[in-house]
């Protein structure tokens, strides 16, 4: 099998599709997350936050399998069941599911603060995603907290070109 290559905006074309198609509930988060806002840095893997439900995890395992990744009886049962954090490296990227991400209470209220970016992209609000690195507290998650963090305030003082 080939090199999994970095995650990319394209890549996260191909799995918004798949997941779309088989109506898989879910929201990027981490760093893939906030590349979808214009953060500039880059992410080795797709950080998804999925709905924890057996259907839900019944097609993410179908949407993965249409994107080349392998998907075994075992895999499978974790992505059913739900297990927190869910790594996936047997495909054309690498994937981290995680079901219960620190610092986040419920899929449901990351939802509801969560955008559509270009009408086809679920991203956790950067809010939840710079409360989520601050919980987990990995060195990885304090290097770039700082840039994400001055990221956010940039957006937030960002005229509305829209509006002038």
């Amino acid at each position: 099998m080939p090199e999994p290559r970095a995650f990319s905006f394209r890549l996260g074309e191909e799995l918004a599709a798949a997941f779309a198609k088989h109506r898989v509930e879910y929201l990027f988060i981490g760093k893939a997350g906030a590349i979808f806002y214009g953060f500039p840095d880059t992410t080795q893997d797709a950080d998804v936050f999925p709905l924890k439900s057996p259907d839900n995890g019944r097609h993410i395992a179908a949407a993965l399998r249409e994107l080349g990744f392998s998907v075994d009886e075992r895999l499978e049962a974790e992505l059913i069941r739900g297990k927190d954090f869910v790594q996936v490296r047997e495909g054309p990227f690498d994937v981290d599911l995680i079901f219960a991400p620190d610092g986040i209470e419920t899929f449901e209220g990351a939802k509801q603060r969560s955008t559509l970016v270009d009408g086809r992209f679920p991203v956790a609000s950067l809010d939840d995603i710079i409360k989520s690195k601050k919980a987990a507290n990995r060195a990885k998650d304090r290097e770039s907290l700082p840039r994400l963090e001055a990221f956010l305030q940039y957006l937030r003082e960002k005229p509305d070109v829209s509006s002038t």
